[in-house]
């Protein structure tokens, strides 16, 4: 045995202008079934954001970050998804969207701790 467990990860993308598509990478959402865990880690370039989309709502984006975060942590923060067990509420974050914050792909791989795995993976994609 291993000790490694498999675990899901999808970027957070921003898209601040949908239309044309271009986003910026600001939030890594990692799921572990395993150990019962799911997290996102976000970290937000203003510079390159605005640099897309001078008029981007930064407040805005930080905000819908902040809101993943919270649904991630579950209780009350999570609000309607508080009940929901840590692969439902990734599944529910991951699905397609419209929006200014929108999830990417998921990929998959194997880790002994998810949340080093989350803050490793923040560092080399996001960052």
């Amino acid at each position: 045995m291993s000790g490694r467990d498999v675990f899901e990860y999808a970027l957070l993308r921003i898209v601040p202008r949908v239309e044309r598509g271009e986003c910026i990478n600001a939030g890594v959402l990692v799921y572990c079934r395993a150990r019962s865990y799911v997290a996102a880690r976000t970290h937000l370039d203003e510079g390159r954001l605005l640099a897309l989309d001078p008029g981007a709502d930064v407040a805005g984006v930080r905000a819908a970050l902040s809101a993943v975060e919270g649904v991630c942590a579950g209780g009350a923060a999570a609000g309607q998804a508080a009940h929901d067990d840590a692969g439902r509420r990734f599944r529910w974050l991951i699905a397609p969207r419209s929006t200014v914050v929108q999830p990417g792909p998921v990929h998959t791989g194997l880790t002994a701790d998810p949340a080093v795995e989350a803050e490793r993976l923040l560092d080399l994609l996001v960052r």
